[in-house]
C-alpha cells in the first residue's frame, strides 16, 4: 500500500490558507454539500458518481456506524473541500494508521492552502490517535497531487503496488474452502 509520512509542514512550500477557511468535522447537516463535492471528485477523477444507494450507504458510514471519519473545510459557509479516512492497523509499529481514502478541494479553491489545511488536521487527527503513519494512494498521472504531498514530506513507496478485488472476485475467493 502507498504509504506516506506528513513531516515539516511549512508555510514556506504551500500557500497560506484562505482567509475564512474552517476545517472541521462534517455533520449531519453537511450531507448535501459533501456528496456535491464526492461527486466532482469522481469527475475529476473521470469516475461513474456514487449511486443513490452507495450515496445512502456511505452517509451511513460516515454518520450512523462512524466507521469513516469526515473533515470539511469550509468558506463562506459552503463545503470546499473534504478528507475523508479511516484508522488501518500497522502490525509492525504496532500502532494505528490513518489512511485517507479521499482529499479533494473544489476547482476554485485548489492552490489556497486549503488541502494542506485538511492534511494538518488529519495529521492532528492522527497524533491524537496514536497512529505511527498515515498512507493514501494518488492516481499516477495526478502529478500536482503528488507534487503537493512531496512537498508537504510525504514519500512516494517504491516496493509496495496496490491490489484490488471486486466483488466477483471476492465471491469467488468466499466460494473456496477454507478449511474446517
Amino acid at each position: 500500500m502507498p504509504s506516506a509520512r506528513l513531516l515539516n509542514y511549512s508555510a514556506a512550500r504551500v500557500a497560506p490558507v484562505l482567509r475564512g477557511v474552517t476545517v472541521r468535522r462534517g455533520r449531519r447537516a453537511d450531507a448535501r454539500g459533501f456528496l456535491r463535492l464526492l461527486t466532482s471528485l469522481a469527475v475529476f477523477e473521470k469516475l461513474e458518481p456514487p449511486t443513490q444507494p452507495a450515496r445512502r450507504r456511505i452517509l451511513g458510514d460516515i454518520f450512523v456506524s462512524r466507521r469513516l471519519r469526515l473533515l470539511l473545510a469550509v468558506h463562506g459557509g459552503r463545503p470546499v473541500g473534504y478528507a475523508l479516512y479511516y484508522f488501518t492497523y500497522s502490525s509492525f509499529l504496532a500502532k494505528p494508521t490513518l489512511y485517507l481514502e479521499d482529499l479533494f478541494v473544489d476547482a476554485k479553491h485548489r492552490g489556497l492552502g486549503v488541502g494542506g489545511a485538511l492534511l494538518a488536521r488529519c495529521a492532528k487527527e492522527a497524533v491524537a490517535a496514536g497512529c505511527g503513519r498515515m498512507e493514501w494512494s494518488v492516481l499516477n498521472w495526478n502529478t500536482k497531487a503528488a507534487r503537493f504531498y512531496e512537498e508537504l514530506g510525504a514519500r512516494r513507496l517504491s516496493d509496495w503496488s496496490v491490489y484490488r478485488m471486486d466483488s466477483a472476485a471476492i465471491s469467488e475467493l468466499a466460494r473456496r474452502p477454507s478449511g474446517p
